[in-house]
């Protein structure tokens, strides 16, 4: 494990995006733990205290804004980046209103995401 602390949750309902998260992220010596949806995460039971999620705006069931916002209500409190083909300024709006720290775009470039995510697991 890097000197980041805690589990970084991924959540895409694409099978290839979770397993070269996986892959990248490891890499970088993170713990990763992957889900393929909002249900399945909610479904989980409880999160670790420590740790980001990476979440995917655009999956079937539940969109990635409505999964952090049921979060949110669940005091589950984890630092949120939130992953999209398409970023607007609606969305990135509505994504910080639900508690997102930051909105990425997909394919991730100059190291955007890793460096939000170091940020996320860094020590507040």
């Amino acid at each position: 494990m890097s000197a980041n602390t805690g589990v970084v949750i991924v959540v895409d309902d694409d099978e290839a995006v979770r397993a070269s998260m996986r892959f990248a992220l490891e890499l970088e010596g993170l713990d990763v733990r992957l889900y393929d949806g909002g249900a399945a995460l909610l479904a989980a039971g409880e999160l670790p205290e420590t740790g980001c999620l990476l979440i995917d705006q655009w999956m079937p069931g539940m969109e990635g804004v409505d999964l952090i916002a049921r979060l949110r209500e669940r005091r589950v409190l984890l630092p949120v980046i939130l992953m999209t083909a398409k970023s607007t300024e609606e969305l990135r709006r509505r994504a910080g209103a639900a508690g997102a720290e930051l909105v990425v775009e997909k394919p991730f470039g100059d190291g955007v995401l890793m460096d939000g995510i170091h940020r996320a697991l860094a020590p507040r």
